[in-house]
């Protein structure tokens, strides 16, 4: 069955297909203070919509990259819907977003779906051997139905929690983190919100997990469920982007017209899950192994920041070229270092997943230090990054005319005159180089590329606390003792 509870006949096969399967859903949307009737066809929502469809596409381009045998139904599947089952998948997965990121040059919504099934997948397995709960089963059954009808599935884990000085319990208000509010016969019901959703809209399902360590009377807040986007009682409301009313414009002064990430604040109001869809129901003791597995897999999947790097050093480098300076050494210098802090991260990335360790349940999860390494070289590369790329811009990229008066039959001639760079390069090319980086470190794709980076997956704090835990400082030091001469202590 479909998120909309109709039959499917045939899987989803490409985006084309995927773009038609959002529509007719009636979802309760709302965006500019109204209600959307069709988010597939508003203007804003439209490039999110896009991004999605291409990790459809990606697998026409590279089918064993984008695809693998699942262990669960001997079917060849999207790669996002995948059980990695080896140290191979998850560099697979590496590469696979960094291309993607290459192709759309912003968030592309689908790996906390992907980073969710893989850590849901051990954590089940170890719920059920601690308690006898047959939760693992009934998850594989989900996951399997997923990867052969090839839906999208939205992690929903950050709550808006309120007052970030109490827990779940001490909050005023209840639902200020996602929690059972009561259980029937055939399930529960769920309310609360979820913040930050990215890709909430363009799912077909969400996968709903706790976001913190849980405390013994925080067991209602102990709650992982799939529920379809559908689902009575779901309202989303699409969060703004910087610049996102330049979709309504036209498309030079958006800079990526194509392609655009999205997240929505979605509400959750006695939403109801059956029994077969509940998969964590008051295990509180297990929600601190469920985020930090399921962070282990999404700071290491912000290895795709490196395609989306790939996009801005190509930028940058067509404005030096547009400019006539390509050649000069100090531009050379600025491109080589953007490349190097761009490698940084996708070497932390891919190590993390060569790295990785089998479970308990028999997935590979990546190494957890070495992917906090890759968050923590997200949170600061791509600013970096970014400011060398306006330095190379120069200051059109915040100052250029807009596209209507770009279009002027009067004004325009006088624009192509005068903010034409090389003799050989249309001025149009260079604007819309210029406007492509004002995109990606200003404009709406900033949003995945900066602010995304930064507090995604955890704010930089939260990877530095994992790291100071991991790293064995008393190790080190035996070492440093060693090669210097000091007795050991004690």
């Amino acid at each position: 069955m479909t998120a909309a509870g109709e039959p499917t006949v045939q899987p989803i096969a490409s985006g084309a297909e995927y773009i038609e399967s959002l529509r007719g859903r009636h979802l309760a949307v709302y965006l500019f203070g109204e209600r959307v009737a069709e988010p597939v066809d508003h203007p804003v929502i439209r490039p999110s919509v896009n991004a999605m469809a291409a990790t459809y596409d990606a697998g026409a381009e590279d089918l064993a990259l984008a695809t693998a045998e699942s262990a669960l139904t001997g079917e060849r599947v999207n790669r996002f819907l995948h059980v990695a089952g080896s140290a191979a998948d998850l560099v697979a997965q590496g590469k696979m977003q960094r291309r993607l990121g290459q192709v759309t040059g912003t968030c592309f919504q689908r790996c906390v779906g992907m980073d969710a099934i893989n850590s849901l997948f051990s954590i089940t397995f170890d719920v059920d051997a601690a308690h006898g709960t047959g939760y693992h089963p009934r998850f594989l059954t989900w996951v399997a139905e997923m990867q052969h009808l090839n839906l999208v599935i939205g992690g929903a884990m950050t709550d808006v929690k309120g007052d970030r000085s109490k827990g779940p319990a001490g909050q005023a208000d209840p639902d200020l983190f996602v929690h059972v509010v009561r259980r029937g016969e055939g399930g529960l019901y769920i309310s609360g919100a979820k913040a930050h959703q990215t890709g909430a809209v363009n799912s077909h399902w969400l996968l709903v997990m706790p976001g913190q360590r849980l405390a013994e009377a925080e067991r209602d807040y102990a709650i992982a469920c799939a529920v379809p986007v559908t689902a009575p009682g779901l309202t989303f409301v699409y969060g703004r982007q910087s610049c996102d009313s330049r979709s309504l414009e036209g498309d030079l002064d958006v800079g990526n017209a194509g392609f655009a990430g999205q997240e929505a604040l979605v509400i959750f109001d006695e939403v109801f899950v059956p029994n077969e869809h509940v998969f964590l129901d008051g295990q509180f003791e297990f929600a601190g192994d469920l985020v930090e597995r399921f962070t282990a897999y999404h700071r290491r999947s912000y290895v795709c920041k490196a395609g989306v790097g790939d996009v801005l050093i190509g930028a940058a480098a067509l404005v030096a070229e547009h400019n006539g300076v390509a050649d000069a050494s100090h531009i050379r210098d600025k491109l080589v270092e953007m490349a190097q802090l761009n490698e940084t991260i996708y070497a932390a990335g891919i190590a993390a997943s060569h790295e990785g360790q089998r479970t308990t349940a028999g997935n590979w999860q990546p190494d957890v230090l070495l992917a906090n390494v890759c968050k923590q070289n997200v949170t600061r590369f791509p600013y970096e990054m970014s400011r060398l790329a306006q330095d190379l811009a120069g200051g059109n990229v915040v100052t250029l005319p807009s596209e209507q008066d770009w279009r002027h039959p009067e004004v325009g001639p006088l624009l192509d005159k005068y903010l034409r760079g090389r003799r050989d390069v249309p001025t149009e090319h260079r604007l819309r180089a210029l406007r492509l980086i004002e995109n990606m470190t200003l404009g709406r794709n900033a949003v995945g590329y900066l602010t995304e980076s930064l507090h995604g997956a955890g704010s930089p704090q939260a990877q530095r606390v994992v790291i100071r835990r991991l790293v064995d400082l008393e190790a080190r030091k035996a070492l440093a003792r060693r090669l210097a001469g000091i007795p050991p202590e004690g």
